[in-house]
């Protein structure tokens, strides 16, 4: 296992990628045939325990005039959302449960608790970044379009204000995602046409309409006399929600330790099966935690098996670190890993550092 927050630039030789290609594919359809009822009850027990948090977050800002029992409300409709999000919600739309028919955990049904449509997720998620992980100008996670998180991508002025800008961003990440499918930036650049993003904005409008509604409208409504503490503890909860999902996604992608490559390199163009599972291993980084961590974190804590197997249950994903990791180690190839504290700060520091000027790092061939 690498230091946490290094990368080493070595690339495996042709043969040997191939050889560390068949052993990962080994891994994942060992991992799949064992899929069955163990998982489907994970997922049943967890939205269980989501719709209780919930229901007993509601309540209890209720009576929120009570300051302990308003802050009780608050944690528990934080993490009924946070459950939601992540382990849900995240894994559901991407297909994880879908061999169980069930008539809404399935990726073509489900619609979860955030602004922005599963639809839109599907495509930018979903397609977008799991299929050009870390390769800038294909994948616009890489960033976002307004951070620089990369040594290879040119400095500009705007960047100064990055530190600034991702923190404002962590408390409305809900948001920040939901207009970032909409690719502003190609409206701008005049590859997509006013037309087509007001086309797409509809549904976005009716999404956001629906979450608006129901967490400051109905339920504060619903509550009568409590209005007010129950209208803050839902702005509350989606704020502890947002900067959860923000530190964990920024841990599993823009530490130190991670690298992306530039389109059209070597590393690209023709990509074999062991290069394209080298690029999701290099772009990606994991989070040292407990079980309950792993849980919370919607097991986007192991980044680094949901971006090699990302149809497979995430309630997998420990077993199967525990089998990458070591042939990562056995074929000198890095395995970026390290706790939430040290990752926050890593994220913390590069953000820091990439704002300000300094020439672009050149991309390598074979990183």
């Amino acid at each position: 296992m690498n230091a946490p927050g290094t990368a080493e630039k070595t690339t495996p030789s042709a043969e040997d990628l191939d050889r560390f290609a068949a052993e990962l594919d080994a891994i994942g359809t060992q991992v799949r045939k064992e899929v069955g009822e163990r998982d489907a009850r994970y997922l049943r027990r967890l939205v269980a325990l989501q719709r209780s948090s919930e229901i007993g977050g509601r309540v209890m800002l209720l009576a929120g005039v009570l300051p302990p029992l308003w802050g009780a409300g608050v944690a528990l409709l934080g993490l009924s959302k946070i459950l939601e999000n992540m382990e849900i919600g995240h894994n559901v739309i991407h297909g994880q449960y879908d061999w169980m028919n069930d008539p809404v955990l399935h990726s073509a049904r489900y619609e979860w608790d955030v602004v922005c449509p599963a639809e839109h997720w599907k495509k930018t998620h979903n397609y977008e970044h799991h299929t050009f992980t870390s390769v800038l100008g294909k994948d616009r996670d890489v960033g976002y379009g307004f951070l620089r998180v990369a040594e290879e991508q040119p400095w500009r002025p705007q960047y100064l204000a990055q530190p600034l800008v991702a923190l404002g961003l962590m408390f409305v990440f809900e948001w920040g995602i939901a207009l970032h499918n909409l690719e502003f930036e190609r409206v701008l650049a005049g590859e997509k046409s006013p037309r087509l993003l007001l086309q797409q904005s509809l549904p976005l409008a009716r999404k956001a309409t629906r979450q608006l509604l129901k967490d400051y409208v109905f339920f504060p409504l619903l509550s009568g006399p409590s209005a007010p503490f129950v209208l803050a503890g839902n702005a509350a909860a989606n704020v502890v929600r947002n900067v959860w999902a923000f530190l964990i996604i920024f841990c599993g992608h823009f530490p130190d330790g991670v690298a992306c490559v530039a389109e059209g390199s070597a590393a690209t163009e023709p990509e074999t099966r062991g290069a394209w599972y080298l690029r999701q291993i290099r772009g990606s980084a994991n989070i040292e935690g407990p079980a309950w961590f792993h849980v919370l974190s919607g097991n986007l804590s192991h980044q680094i098996e949901h971006h090699l197997f990302p149809e497979v249950p995430s309630c997998r994903y420990a077993e199967i670190a525990a089998m990458v990791e070591p042939l990562c180690r056995r074929y000198g190839i890095p395995y970026t890993t390290g706790s939430f504290v040290h990752q926050v700060g890593s994220v913390a520091r590069r953000l820091l550092r990439l704002a300000l000027p300094h020439p672009p790092a050149r991309p390598q061939p074979d990183s």
